[in-house]
C-alpha cells in the first residue's frame, strides 16, 4: 500500500530573505551547492552548434522589453534565462510570470531567485499582465509563476484573476497557465482549474530518480496527481521535462507511459543548458537525433503531440498547443 506524504503547509518550510547580490557577480541569484558530474569540465563546458541562438534584436524586441518594464512585469523568458528569447521576443510572444520574481523552492536548474517573496498577493499585477498582453496584440497569452510555499493558497488567487482580466481586455485571447504543484492542497489548485484556461501545464522536469538533486521539494506523484485532477476535469494538460541531467532513455520512455496513463495531450523535452556555475551542471548534451526518436516514440504511445528539440521549452510555439 502506498504512503502518501502529506502536503506541506506555510510555516513548514525555512526560508531566507533574497538578497540582489550573490557570488559571480550575478545579481539575483543566492548561492546553490555546484554538484559533480562525471563528465570533465572540458566537455560538460563546451557546447555542441545545434545549441548556439542569435542574440535577441531589433525594434520588435526592443518595444517588448519597454512594454514589460513599462508595466513593472516578470517574465520568465528573462529570469529563467530562455535560450529562445529572441525568437519569441522579436515575433511579439512572452511568458508573464506572476506572483513576483522570489520562488520559494531552491531547484538545482532554475535560474530565478530563491528566497522569501514579499508578504501579501499584488493584487494589481493581474491587471498590468493583462494590459501589457494588449498593447502586445497577443491572441494567446501563457502565465506562469514562482513557487508562493509561504501561502496556503500558494496565490493561486493571482492565477485565476489575471486569467479573468486577460478575457476581458483582449475577447476570445486564449490561455496557458504553468502552475507549480501548491504542494499538494487540492483547494489551491481548484481555484485555478475554476477559471477553465485553454491549457493546464505543469511541469515533471525530470524523471523520479532524479528528483532529489533537480527538485528537492517537489514529489512525482504528486506532480502527476495536479495533471490527472486536471485532466479530469475536462482541461487540455501539459507538461515538460529536461534532458541531459543523467537520466537513461528507459527512464524517459517510462515516464512517457505514466503520461499516457493519466491522459496527458502535449508534452515537450528539450535539453537542459547550466544557467550558472551555482546550478546542476550538464551530463550530457543530447543529439538532435535522439529529440526526433523521443517525439516518435512519445507520440506512438499516445500522447497527442510531443514537442521535442534541443532548444525546446515549456511555452516554446506553445500557441500550437492549444
Amino acid at each position: 500500500m502506498e504512503v502518501r506524504r502529506k502536503p506541506l503547509r506555510p510555516g513548514d518550510i525555512k526560508l531566507k530573505t533574497a538578497t540582489p547580490a550573490s557570488a559571480e557577480g550575478v545579481d539575483g541569484f543566492m548561492e546553490l551547492p555546484v554538484v559533480t558530474s562525471p563528465l570533465p569540465d572540458s566537455v560538460r563546458g563546451k557546447r555542441p552548434d545545434w545549441l548556439r541562438v542569435k542574440l535577441p534584436y531589433g525594434e520588435t524586441y526592443r518595444n517588448l522589453v519597454e512594454t514589460i518594464e513599462a508595466n513593472d512585469l516578470h517574465t520568465v523568458c528573462q529570469s529563467a534565462r530562455c535560450p529562445n528569447i529572441g525568437e519569441c521576443w522579436t515575433s511579439g510572444t512572452a511568458t508573464f510570470m506572476i506572483l513576483g520574481n522570489v520562488c520559494t523552492r531552491s531547484c538545482g536548474f532554475c535560474a530565478v531567485m530563491t528566497g522569501r517573496p514579499d508578504e501579501g498577493l499584488d493584487w494589481d499585477e493581474p491587471n498590468r499582465v493583462a494590459r501589457a498582453a494588449k498593447i502586445m496584440g497577443l491572441k494567446h497569452a501563457v502565465v506562469t509563476s514562482v513557487n508562493r510555499d509561504e501561502r496556503e493558497d500558494g496565490g493561486a488567487p493571482i492565477f485565476a484573476e489575471t486569467m479573468k482580466r486577460l478575457r476581458e481586455e483582449i475577447p476570445g485571447v486564449t490561455i496557458e497557465v504553468l502552475i507549480p504543484d501548491f504542494r499538494g492542497v487540492w483547494d489551491a489548485l481548484q481555484i485555478v482549474l475554476d477559471a477553465r484556461p485553454e491549457v493546464l501545464n505543469h511541469n515533471m522536469e525530470t524523471v523520479p530518480r532524479l528528483y532529489k538533486r533537480v527538485r528537492p521539494q517537489a514529489i512525482y506523484q504528486r506532480s502527476l496527481d495536479v495533471l490527472n485532477k486536471s485532466k479530469e476535469q475536462g482541461l487540455r494538460t501539459k507538461s515538460g521535462i529536461m534532458v541531459g541531467l543523467g537520466e537513461t532513455k528507459e527512464e524517459v520512455l517510462k515516464l512517457m507511459d505514466d503520461y499516457v496513463e493519466i491522459g496527458l495531450n502535449v508534452m515537450t523535452i528539450g535539453q537542459y543548458l547550466q544557467p550558472t556555475r551555482m546550478h546542476l551542471p550538464v551530463d550530457e548534451y543530447i543529439h538532435p537525433d535522439m529529440f526526433e526518436w523521443y517525439k516518435e516514440i512519445g507520440e506512438s504511445k499516445g500522447i497527442e503531440h510531443v514537442e521535442s528539440g534541443p532548444l525546446v521549452r515549456s511555452s516554446y510555439h506553445a500557441e500550437r498547443h492549444v
